[in-house]
């Protein structure tokens, strides 16, 4: 059985979240020792070594503080997510979290590389996956694509079967058309997720449970429906 998924909203690597990362410590794999945790902030990339360096420290105090053994890989760009040496660290961990940046950037970064394939090496054998907002993104049958103004959409990995919207209660206004704009694109059928910030959707196959602070929305192209920390859904 693949292992969990967790999807955030956004919260990574504070303490808002730590419910929902000591869950996932304890349902990682790790048996009798410390869980390995490797941090990615490839997401951030584009935004300079200040915003990387910044991503990797907090994802190394938040899990130090959590009891794990934890590690941030510089994984960037094309040639750092394709280079060997990262992608074996990554393969060894028990929970791999990308923080958020930039999905359609993210995306372009991990399709085909090493490191992903390493990613899904330890999800496939059991062990977590973590995304926030850009890392919860890409896990979804396709992306809003912001280039065009959400005109049209884009790719995912298609995980998860659905168009995945993180901070969905603080959305600008001038974000706000393109969310309409995915939503009347939406066929008989397909979902769009909205994910509340500090709120995550944590499962595993198609069971799922709201954890953090507010609420996760799950749309049809007519109808809605909100649930609560707490509340467990279907997909």
């Amino acid at each position: 059985m693949n292992g969990y998924i967790a999807l955030l909203g956004s919260g990574e690597y504070l303490s808002v979240m730590d419910e929902v990362d000591k869950f996932l410590l304890a349902n990682c794999g790790a048996k009798d020792r410390k869980p390995k945790v490797i941090c990615l902030p490839t997401a951030a990339g584009q935004e300079g070594d200040t915003s990387v360096k910044r991503w990797m420290k907090m994802g190394i105090d938040h899990f130090t503080r959590l009891g794990a053994d934890v590690q941030a890989v510089p994984v960037t760009d094309a040639e750092s997510a394709n280079k060997q040496s990262h992608a074996s660290t990554v393969e060894e961990a028990d929970f791999v979290y990308f923080s958020g940046g930039n999905p359609l950037y993210l995306y372009e970064t991990m399709k085909d590389s090493l490191v992903w394939k390493s990613a899904m090496k330890v999800f496939e054998r059991g062990g977590v996956y973590a995304g926030c907002s850009a890392g919860a993104m890409i896990l979804g049958k396709e992306m809003p694509n912001f280039r065009r103004l959400g005109l049209n959409s884009v790719p995912a990995f298609d995980f998860v079967p659905a168009v995945i919207i993180p901070h969905f209660d603080a959305t600008p206004m001038f974000f706000k058309p393109i969310i309409s704009a995915a939503r009347m694109r939406l066929k008989e059928n397909d979902l769009m997720i909205g994910i509340d910030e500090n709120t995550a959707m944590v499962g595993r196959n198609s069971e799922w449970t709201v954890m953090g602070k507010a609420s996760v929305h799950v749309f049809t192209k007519n109808e809605s429906k909100s649930y609560a920390v707490g509340e467990k859904f279907n997909l």
